[in-house]
């Protein structure tokens, strides 16, 4: 018994000790990732004008995708809408970077478009996917609802027939 104990310990040891070298290796390979990102976020002036409004048309966004969860009708619009916008934010960063200096006080908009992916696609991709998600129970919810149904016509078929 004290030798399944002993290998047992010396079996959590090894464990542990991988457990933690990859975690080591796991913050090391993030630590110049999250420096990159939070240095793109200290590099934005967030006091603009048009980037302010930004921030505002996604949280509208998101607040009338919340509250229309139960019209999918309406969803289905604020999806194809949210995945249009994605689809040519391509075109929107050409334009931008074109005309920067009418609205903005620096240029954020590079070849790369690497601002608008995270500014305008990333929330708007976010959204679309919350809708999917919603999309996705209220089938869900559906078809449970015509699967009860069906067994009611089929239970009253049946007792129909007995009677």
């Amino acid at each position: 018994m004290e030798q399944i104990r002993s290998a047992m310990e010396a079996h959590l040891d090894q464990v542990a000790d991988l457990v933690q070298k990859l975690s080591a290796d796991f913050r090391s390979g993030l630590g110049p990732a999250l420096d990159n990102f939070i240095g793109f976020f200290h590099a934005i002036d967030w006091k603009e004008p048009w980037l302010m409004g930004l921030v505002g048309l996604h949280f509208l966004l998101l607040v009338i995708a919340i509250l229309s969860r139960k019209n999918l009708n309406f969803q289905m619009l604020l999806f194809l809408t949210a995945l249009a916008g994605v689809y040519l934010a391509e075109r929107f960063n050409g334009f931008l970077g074109q005309n920067w200096k009418s609205f903005a006080s620096q240029n954020y908009f590079d070849s790369n478009g690497v601002f608008l992916s995270v500014l305008w696609s990333g929330p708007l991709l976010v959204i679309a996917i919350l809708i999917l998600i919603n999309t996705l129970f209220s089938l869900c919810h559906l078809i449970v609802k015509w699967k009860r149904a069906e067994l009611r016509h089929r239970a009253r078929l049946s007792q129909n027939k007995q009677d």
